[in-house]
């Protein structure tokens, strides 16, 4: 280990003089790419989760504004069932109006035919009850 330096630096090899004047050995060489290989890989690895994590994020968003789209159409369906129940009782009421009116109407009908029928009915009965009174008097008289 260099005395020179005052720390330690793993990544530096410990050894004794090199040929190489700047310092570095062949094997420093191959280990620095090495290491640039591996901080490669980690930027790599980083950026796809960074990419992971933006794509959870908008799912939850996605998944939130899906969630507050469903509550609307809960609220909407209750409302248009509550409609539809109130138009069906509507309905339903004028149906029985309708056929209330209808049966009155038949009934005013037959009131208005079978009253004048039986009111002549009546009254020939006793035209002729009458005329036939007034004749067997009239025939007692003359005899």
């Amino acid at each position: 280990m260099p005395e020179s330096d005052g720390h330690y630096d793993p990544y530096i090899p410990s050894g004794g003089a090199s040929s190489n004047p700047t310092g570095s050995t062949s094997r420093e060489g191959s280990g620095n790419a090495r290491t640039a290989q591996i901080q490669a890989q980690i930027e790599e690895t980083v950026g796809v989760m960074r990419d992971n994590i933006n794509k959870v994020h908008e799912r939850g968003e996605n998944l939130n504004s899906l969630q507050d789209k469903t509550d609307n159409l809960s609220v909407s369906a209750q409302g248009f069932r509550r409609g539809a129940s109130r138009v069906r009782k509507q309905m339903w009421w004028k149906d029985m109006k309708m056929r209330l009116l209808i049966v009155l109407g038949i009934i005013a009908l037959l009131c208005l035919i079978i009253i004048p029928s039986a009111v002549k009915g009546v009254d020939n009965k006793n035209s002729d009850s009458s005329s036939s009174s007034s004749s067997s008097s009239q025939t007692a008289t003359s005899s």
